[in-house]
């Protein structure tokens, strides 16, 4: 009997666990069916501007923020000069300035929109007018300057572009004269000019570039030139009757200039 007993008591509680594994199983088939039917999606979105650019603001963009890194050109240039000029007695006058002119090419390189390099090859006619005694007269001076500059520029392809340049300027003699007026007669010595074959000098700048087209630039701005060296050249004895103008005599130029250049 103790047998049989026994075997309910286990059977009870076999009965009681299969209940509770059935309630277990009730509770988690509906969670696992759950998990089964959602799925995560995962939606990439690519927003893009969709806003239209004319063809014109285009060409404009473009034409501001890309050109070409060479260029080559022509100058003129009405210029004046400053320079002391000496008397017969050893004084100094000062001579009027007379408008001058120079001509010539350009041609430069840009590392990049705001610095580059510009070389030129210029004729520049120089001349003054001096009064001493009853004369009037006038001093010529001719050179082919070759300047190399610095040239810092706001930006070089934009349509308006302000720059800077500064460097060194070598010169070369090409003619020297004077031309007397008035007052034949009155004087015994006559005025004399002899000048060094060659000057050095420094030259500056400023200026204003006029985008004209994808490749052409109208320039406008000031030249100055301060002459380093003395161009007189008093090694020859003059006769009795002359007397050299220039006597330790530094050449200093202020020039306008217009010119036209061209990318490549």
């Amino acid at each position: 009997m103790s047998e049989a007993w026994t075997f309910k008591v286990i059977n009870k509680k076999n009965n009681i666990i299969m209940k509770k594994i059935k309630i277990l199983l009730l509770m988690l088939i509906p969670g696992l069916g759950f998990a089964q039917s959602t799925t995560t999606t995962t939606t990439t979105t690519t927003t893009g501007d969709n806003t239209s650019v004319p063809a014109d603001d285009k060409a404009d963009k473009k034409s501001d923020n890309d050109c070409s890194n060479a260029y080559i050109g022509f100058r003129f240039m009405p210029t004046l000069t400053n320079m002391y000029i000496k008397e017969q007695n050893n004084g100094n006058v000062k001579a009027s300035g007379v408008l001058g002119y120079g001509f010539g090419a350009i041609i430069g390189y840009n590392f990049t929109k705001n610095i580059g390099v510009q070389g030129e090859v210029l004729y520049s006619a120089l001349a003054q007018e001096f009064v001493i005694g009853e004369k009037k007269q006038r001093l010529d001076l001719s050179y082919i300057n070759i300047p190399l500059l610095l040239s810092l520029n706001t930006n070089y392809c934009k349509s308006v572009n302000l720059n800077f340049v500064v460097g060194p300027q070598i010169g070369i003699n090409t003619g020297s004269k004077i031309k007397s007026e008035g007052g034949e007669g009155t004087d015994t010595i006559q005025a004399v000019v002899a000048v060094k074959p060659a000057d050095l000098g420094i030259a500056y700048g400023v200026g204003v570039d006029f985008k004209l087209g994808s490749n052409m630039h109208l320039g406008l701005g000031f030249r100055g030139v301060y002459g380093l060296l003395d161009i007189s050249d008093n090694n020859n004895t003059a006769t009795t009757n002359e007397y050299y103008v220039l006597d330790r005599a530094h050449v200093k130029t202020y020039s306008g200039y217009v010119g036209l250049s061209f990318d490549f």
